[in-house]
């Protein structure tokens, strides 16, 4: 055995004699450990000096059948200290209950008690306080939170103490900056004054299209204290996708900046939003001073601003409408779904519990006020006195690791395409992150592979999976810091929401559509372009308890230890000689071949009938063997997945289509597919 190792260090991972032998002398008596966790636990404080390979071959060694079984190897596991004092542990402890899986039924079956003492464990600012924690005179489809309250969500998140830090951000000149929350609640209040001023009213829709800084999130809580409603639009989007979520929403006014700098790049941001024909705008400067002249109607940043900087909020009922969001559909036009002022209680919750949020902790999302989770982290970090830290430039080289590291983020959160750009790279190797608590990761599947490559870039810190939606207003699938973690997997439904797996049949099943069971703050009630009920209740079946199920649209598999594993979305599904697979399935199983960065796997018909075909996308930036790509491939399909699962045709792009969220434009694909010729 001894011999086999070095030489698999020496000849195929490239590590010189000595090292191996040395590296070899330290971990061998751990190899035949009878608890194998352990063994890894031990095992992976020795690795930070070596390359990921390393890690890889060792963690297979006491995992063999991790990738076909990843239930089977938790890369993390929890501390006594963890498991004592997380938030979750403790709440746990106050209800006398020692396990996990019960408190989550306890949190279900007792919503009204679990959400009544959530907001006291999150310190929810009333003006008046609600009659009861819920109303369903309506029905469960129409649920209404905290009748007879009022309040004003954005009073929550400046409870900490105002000389604590808010916001730890990289300024123009690249330099850390702090602020305080008393320096952001003044800031908020000027800008809310200033609203007031230019005759914007409670009630008004105003949007906000500009990347993620710290102006970004004054205005943001500015809105929503003043009575108005934000109207997110990512600072990606064209000029046609900004006109169409400004109508539907009838915003009044605009926040946005004058060009939006990405590696050193000015692109143009004001010209795609007066192409819009938005309404009056506030333009701030991304340099010194606005580059640029505007309309007639339109402010200046610094004309717009007042010194004022006192401000009472506008009291609001607690299913008020705060932020209008967006789905971030590929095809027709988006649903847009409001979030109230309880919608941020379930975004809260989420870190207290899942991520395990205190005060103190620093919390950075490379994202957008245009999506879901620019908001999200904003109510997650303020609301648990926590600090939020903000990167507006692209994270995808290694001057976005270094501001990781010396913020000394604590809870950094990603999608995994980011990840696999960092592991193809290198980029983010040899930094110090050993401030990182957890990751989490959202927004897409994540690859088993890529994600133990995530934990070691922190010495091994869990990554928390974290799955749900805008009409979530979080998840409803997560990790949490007193469970084992799996990389890529799921250890339990959220606190405080339920659901269920249903088969093609509509019938309850370990493998299929992820269907929800309301009510639960923080689920939508309404669309403004859409019917709500016939999207997501029409047409769902009944189980026999009568219970009534909400469509989501994952699909999902729970596995033998409890764990779950995302499969795509549903209509990604593809059946292959009779047997369902998912396209998220095949491409995790394709991740991390050397030749090629991302892959996207279609199903196609000839002529659009007869059995699917399997065709595979794969980005590459060299001129490669098509035939010996689509054989290695293969032998990867048939040896992880099922022999019966044929590639069909391999197509090689620059980059694959993608939604201004990152995710893959599959229906894109299918719809331009031709055979390649070999």
């Amino acid at each position: 055995m001894e011999t086999t190792i070095i030489n698999h260090l020496t000849d195929h991972l490239g590590l010189a004699s000595a090292k191996a032998a040395t590296l070899y002398r330290h971990i061998y008596p751990l190899l035949n450990h009878p608890d194998p966790e352990q063994a890894w636990h031990i095992i992976s404080s020795h690795l930070a000096a070596y390359p990921f390979p390393i890690h890889l071959y060792f963690f297979s060694l006491l995992f063999p059948q991790w990738r076909d079984h990843p239930e089977q190897a938790p890369a993390w596991l929890p501390t006594e200290e963890l498991k004592k004092h997380a938030n979750l542990a403790c709440y746990m402890h106050e209800l006398g209950i020692t396990n996990r899986k019960d408190f989550h039924q306890w949190t279900t079956k007792h919503y009204q008690d679990f959400w009544q003492q959530m907001i006291k464990k999150l310190h929810i600012v009333f003006k008046h306080p609600p009659t009861q924690v819920c109303d369903l005179k309506k029905g469960l489809t129409s649920p209404e939170w905290l009748p007879g309250a009022t309040l004003n969500i954005s009073d929550s998140c400046f409870i900490a103490n105002p000389t604590k830090t808010a916001v730890i951000f990289q300024d123009k000149n690249k330099h850390i900056k702090t602020l305080s929350y008393q320096a952001l609640h003044h800031l908020v209040n000027r800008i809310a004054n200033s609203l007031k001023q230019c005759g914007l009213q409670a009630g008004d829709s105003i949007g906000i299209a500009m990347p993620m800084t710290v102006e970004a999130v004054a205005i943001y809580l500015a809105i929503i204290k003043m009575g108005g409603i934000v109207v997110s639009i990512a600072d990606s989007f064209s000029s046609t996708e900004m006109a169409t979520r400004l109508q539907i929403a009838k915003a009044k006014a605009i926040f946005t900046q004058d060009n939006i700098w990405r590696n050193n790049k000015k692109h143009p941001l004001y010209e795609r939003v007066t192409a819009a024909n938005a309404p009056p705008a506030i333009v701030l400067p991304s340099k010194e001073s606005i580059s640029l002249s505007l309309r007639n109607q339109d402010l200046s940043w610094h004309d717009f601003l007042l010194d004022h900087n006192q401000f009472d909020s506008v009291a609001c009922g607690p299913m008020m409408p705060c932020n209008i969001l967006f789905s971030s559909g590929t095809t027709g036009t988006p649903k847009a779904i409001p979030w109230t002022h309880t919608t941020p209680i379930k975004a809260a919750s989420d870190a207290y519990l899942h991520h395990n949020i205190q005060a103190g902790d620093l919390l950075a999302w490379p994202t957008n006020l245009g999506w879901m989770m620019g908001p999200w982290l904003i109510f997650a970090a303020l609301i648990n006195q926590a600090t939020l830290a903000i990167y507006p430039d692209a994270p995808n080289d290694r001057v976005f690791g270094e501001f990781i590291q010396n913020a000394k983020v604590t809870m950094l959160g990603i999608v995994p395409t980011i990840v696999a750009s960092w592991r193809h790279s290198g980029c983010m190797e040899g930094l110090d992150w050993q401030a990182i608590k957890a990751f989490s990761s959202t927004g897409e599947c994540s690859n088993a592979e890529d994600m133990l490559y995530l934990m070691s870039l922190a010495g091994y810190k869990p990554v928390i999976e974290y799955c749900g939606g805008t009409e979530i207003g979080g998840a409803y699938l997560s990790s949490t810091l007193i469970d084992k973690n799996y990389p890529s997997l799921f250890t339990t439904p959220a606190m405080g929401l339920d659901l269920v797996i249903i088969d093609e049949h509509g019938q309850p099943s370990n493998q299929g559509e992820v269907a929800l069971i309301p009510p639960s703050i923080g689920l939508s009630t309404i669309l403004l372009n859409a019917n709500h009920d016939d999207v997501y209740f029409a047409n769902m079946p009944t189980l026999k308890n009568a219970t009534i199920l909400r469509r989501h649209g994952d699909e999902i598999k729970q596995l033998a230890n409890g764990c779950y594993c995302i499969l795509g979305r549903a209509d990604d599904t593809m059946n292959l000689g009779g047997i369902k697979i998912s396209a998220a399935e095949i491409e995790r199983t394709l991740a991390g071949m050397e030749e090629i960065g991302e892959t996207a796997a279609i199903a196609v018909t000839h002529r659009g009938s007869g059995p699917s075909q399997l065709v595979i996308y794969a980005t590459t930036k060299q001129s490669l063997d098509k035939q010996a790509i689509k054989k290695k491939m293969q032998d990867r399909i048939s040896r992880h997945l099922n022999p019966l699962f044929k590639v069909h045709d391999l197509i090689f792009l620059d980059e694959l289509p993608k939604t201004a969220s990152n995710k893959i434009m599959r229906r894109v694909l299918r719809k331009d597919y031709k055979p390649s010729k070999y």
